[in-house]
């Protein structure tokens, strides 16, 4: 796992590829190189960080260069193994054991046909001196990222946005439409940018330039045909073994050469990965955190750490706790570099604090469950849209009478927050929507009006733009299965989006890999293979995972009520950060530049205050925009993190 960087006869390119790399350090403290050529009437230059997982000698350092190719490559590939004992058979010779080379020689032999055949997480550049033709690559499901900028026959690449903005000498502009899109999700989707130049390299495909300054696109997978694949496959009845599809995956993902831990939640997903896990590395170590009791209680949160501790005790694992209990305003302009664009889930604290203290303790590489909740329908929204169409069939006075009883229940008291209540108010703004509303309104921050009445006039226009992509993208497939149709949405819009955006973010922050066993091609092959009448049963979401994860956990952990990794943001609101709120709603640069209204907030921050509604989610966001906001309109580019 690495950052990579650089330039394809950009001006100035050498002294621009030095900086971005510089940017982008601390994803790779264990080594850093650079290669240079020419090309045409310019240069190509291609930048490396290392952070040394497999292969830790000189043989894995980067980039590398053998036989008229240079790689930058950012990533593990979980078939490696397979794919060298392939080339050996072909008469390839390695020089190291690392996955780098593997990458390197299946590139020489295959091209761009080599893509398909990759297994794992991974951004690459690879320049051909004999073409002077440079290429540019991103994994299947956008786990890894890759951040571009073209300006005529060059272009400048890295693993975050930040390095972009840090060369672009405050030239780059920002994109609205891009932050109206915030707002609606509360990030930024991975079909835009924060900035109106820079673009990300879409998960499964492929960026080609030549020397004469033509540029090539290729898509060499998709979701979208897997998940029909996996329709024609639930039709005909032949349902993988998914019990054996996770625990292959799970154990190709332990592949390293230095220590690997697990994020231990208690919940269902985390379970399952470290009890498998622990069975190949037995005494594994396993994170979990915890808040201050005084939050937990205001927020009603669930009680996790026992169950963390239950799967801890029953499968030798070295459990280690963490009480979060963040300064959370010097956490949040930190967090807010870091994550390159505004994000507005808090689980980002979480994921840097797990990971930085499992870097002091000497810990480079993290399983994490994430991408389970998407794939096998874990989510409330996934059940509550279920239920909305059985809701939908209740009399229609019985519903407006049930609507205004709700409505008028208060969220919070002074002394706790009623979760119930705010289950039930999401619940009702959707359940008689149709199926993309429903399902966008399920999850996303606010309803078209409210939108509307939250932005300046003048880029009002791009809300229903916006609004658009989402119905777009959701209902651009062939299926037929409604719990299928709504993990295939999520899988590429809500995954890449924000989970592994702002995991790889996060982690990378604190100079650690986070490998996600769930976000693996095999096992999203199997996910679509399994119809959501098996996915959904009853009011048990997940139930198919559930019952592959009985096979190792006991009932106890399997079937315990969901929980959350999330922060306790409406008891953070009414402490710790209530001053900041104030101040960016009265006087922040998104109100005095008109971005956002003063009155729209304002009214937010009221009917929250008095426990009638619940914005701590929503103000949250309004304060990681803010923050990104400051340092993106600051002249250079992102301000860099205390």
């Amino acid at each position: 796992m690495c950052g990579i960087a650089g330039t394809y006869r950009w001006p100035d390119g050498k002294a621009v590829t030095d900086r971005l790399t510089e940017v982008i350090a601390h994803r790779g403290p264990d080594g850093t190189g650079r290669y240079s050529h020419p090309v045409g009437d310019g240069e190509v230059h291609l930048g490396h960080r290392r952070l040394a997982v497999v292969d830790l000698s000189e043989t894995g350092a980067q980039p590398m260069v053998s036989g008229g190719l240079a790689l930058t490559y950012n990533g593990e590939l979980y078939n490696a193994p397979d794919l060298r004992a392939e080339l050996t058979a072909c008469g390839v010779r390695f020089r190291g054991s690392s996955d780098t080379e593997v990458l390197l020689e299946a590139w020489r032999r295959w091209g761009t046909d080599c893509l398909p055949r990759l297994r794992g997480m991974f951004a690459f550049a690879v320049f051909d001196e004999r073409t002077g033709e440079l290429v540019l690559a991103r994994d299947q499901l956008g786990v890894k990222p890759l951040f571009l900028l073209r300006r005529g026959a060059g272009l400048v690449f890295a693993s975050e946005l930040k390095a972009l903005a840090a060369v672009g000498g405050g030239s780059l502009q920002v994109d609205h439409a891009a932050l109206v899109a915030s707002l609606l999700y509360y990030w930024v989707p991975d079909t835009r940018c924060a900035f109106r130049e820079a673009e990300k390299l879409p998960p499964g495909s492929w960026l080609r330039c030549r020397p004469d300054g033509r540029v090539e696109r290729g898509q060499y997978w998709s979701l979208r045909e897997v998940a029909a694949e996996g329709r024609e496959l639930a039709r005909s009845g032949r349902q993988p073994d998914l019990a054996a599809v996770i625990e292959e995956s799970n154990r190709r993902h332990l592949i390293s050469d230095v220590p690997v831990a697990t994020f231990l939640s208690g919940g269902l997903d985390s379970s399952y990965l470290t009890a498998l896990a622990a069975r190949e590395r037995p005494g594994i170590a396993a994170y979990t955190i915890g808040f201050r009791a005084e939050d937990a209680r205001f927020e009603a949160m669930p009680d996790d750490l026992r169950y963390a501790r239950r799967v801890a005790e029953q499968f030798g694992v070295d459990l280690r706790e963490i009480e979060i209990a963040p300064d959370v305003l010097d956490l949040l302009p930190r967090m807010t570099y870091h994550l390159d664009e505004p994000i507005g889930d808090p689980a980002a604290i979480n994921t840097y604090l797990i990971c930085s203290a499992a870097r002091e303790a000497g810990v480079k590489v993290m399983l994490s469950g994430m991408g389970a909740d998407e794939l096998f329908a874990g989510y409330r929204k996934h059940l509550a849209n279920v239920l909305a169409l059985r809701y939908q069939r209740v009399p229609r006075p019985v519903r407006r009478g049930l609507f205004r009883a709700v409505d008028r229940l208060p969220v919070a008291s002074a002394r706790r927050g009623y979760r119930s209540v705010r289950f039930a108010k999401r619940f009702l703004s959707f359940a008689e929507l149709p199926e993309e509303t429903a399902f966008r309104r399920s999850y996303t921050m606010y309803d078209r009006d409210e939108l509307l009445g939250l932005v300046d006039p003048e880029v009002a226009g791009t809300v229903d733009e916006v609004l658009g992509e989402h119905a777009e993208v959701y209902r651009d497939n062939d299926l037929d299965d409604f719990v299928n149709r709504m993990c295939l949405g999520d899988a590429r819009l809500f995954l890449p989006g924000l989970n592994l955006a702002y995991t790889d973010r996060s982690s990378m922050a604190a100079s650690t890999e986070v490998r996600v066993p769930y976000v693996d091609v095999e096992v999203v092959k199997a996910a679509f293979a399994v119809p959501g009448s098996r996915k959904i049963v009853g009011r048990q979401g997940k139930a198919v995972l559930k019952e592959a994860a009985t096979s190792i956990l006991p009932k106890e952990i399997v079937y315990r009520p969901k929980g959350l990794f999330s922060a306790p943001l409406r008891a953070w609101m009414s402490r710790d950060l209530a001053p900041l709120v104030r101040e960016v709603v009265h006087d922040g640069v998104l109100v005095r530049s008109g971005f956002l209204r003063r009155e729209a907030l304002a009214r937010m921050v009221a009917a929250d205050a008095a426990g009638q509604r619940d914005y701590s989610k929503h103000l949250w966001h309004v304060l990681t925009l803010e923050y990104w906001y400051r340092g993106a309109t600051s002249g250079s580019g992102q301000s860099r993190a205390a």
